[in-house]
């Protein structure tokens, strides 16, 4: 990877967390810590947007030592809520577009080449991020411990003879297809609450179901979304959220839902930014699980971050979620 230097000295590496029009004042800037490793947070002017970066040390933030600590769960933690409270710091004043984790740069430069070459983009996406703001919303289908019951007691008739082996198919047949409905049902109940909360958003996207190892439940999670609400009607979105994860409001589904976040899901470089329409769905894209923004991981997800722009590629970059 080239590093745009001055002489022969080494330009450093900075860590970049969100790009904005309205830069944090000093004082807020400074009672924030980043990476605990790194220097204070500073604004960096490029063109005319501005980006909240970081000063890190390359023996820690070079590209082979940061893979090997965010391979460590509790580093993976450390910098996910450090980025955090980057991203935080800088929306404070404004809307902001939060950069993936570890977006680093070699140099000042560098970072400011990546923005300027994309701020057409930028200007755009921070217009449509203005007063808005993103919830996350996921559905599992209800847990049904009557099954495995069922499920042990037919086990027991399975070797009590010819006519109790066809009762007992018989009997398994008829569960498969409870099972079956019931999944179908649990399904479209799920399609049901997007529906319903997408009536209140300017956009959604849904990401992919998180796996039973990060969701420490048995039933499968059916719907993991994200919405994006003007601030006006955040209030109406809330009553619909309230209504919907109400017990027996949907008895095949249970629903929950957090927020309000910076928009991380909706902040993308590579899209039109003019293209809110009610409610769209935006393009997804493999990623692996995720951790909900402004949580470790493995907690919530979702969030799908923007890339870096194309003038000058960030020395790595991870990407880690919501």
């Amino acid at each position: 990877m080239s590093a745009s230097t001055a002489g022969s000295a080494d330009p450093g590496i900075v860590c970049a967390f969100a790009v904005t029009r309205t830069p944090p004042d000093v004082a807020t800037l400074a009672a924030v810590t980043g990476h605990e490793e790194g220097g204070p947070l500073r604004v960096l002017r490029a063109g005319g947007l501005c980006l909240v970066v970081q000063d890190v040390p390359a023996a820690l933030f070079g590209e082979e030592a940061l893979a090997e600590r965010l391979n460590r769960p509790d580093d993976l933690e450390r910098c996910a809520r450090a980025h955090h409270r980057g991203v935080e710091a800088a929306a404070g004043q404004g809307p902001v577009v939060p950069l993936p984790m570890a977006t680093l740069y070699h140099g000042d430069r560098s970072a400011e080449q990546a923005v300027v070459s994309r701020e057409a983009v930028l200007d755009a996406l921070l217009d449509r991020l203005r007063g808005r703001t993103e919830w996350a919303v996921k559905v599992h289908a209800t847990e049904r411990a009557k099954d495995a019951a069922a499920d042990a007691g037919a086990s027991a008739d399975a070797g009590a003879g010819a006519a109790a082996g066809r009762a007992y198919l018989s009997r398994a047949s008829a569960r498969r297809r409870d099972r079956q409905d019931a999944n179908a049902k649990a399904v479209a109940e799920a399609d049901a609450v997007d529906a319903e909360l997408r009536r209140y958003a300017v956009a959604a996207t849904r990401h992919r179901p998180q796996s039973e190892r990060l969701t420490g439940r048995r039933a499968p999670q059916l719907l993991n979304a994200a919405y994006l609400v003007e601030d006006a009607e955040r209030t109406a979105f809330t009553r619909a959220l309230a209504r919907l994860t109400a017990a027996g409001h949907r008895p095949a589904v249970e629903v929950s839902a957090s927020g309000p976040w910076i928009p991380y899901s909706f902040a993308r470089w590579d899209e039109d930014p003019d293209a809110t329409g009610p409610a769209r769905t935006e393009p997804g894209h493999p990623a692996p699980d995720r951790a909900e923004p402004g949580r470790p991981a493995p907690d919530h997800t979702e969030p799908c971050p923007p890339r870096p722009g194309r003038a000058e590629q960030p020395l790595t970059r991870q990407e880690v979620r919501a």
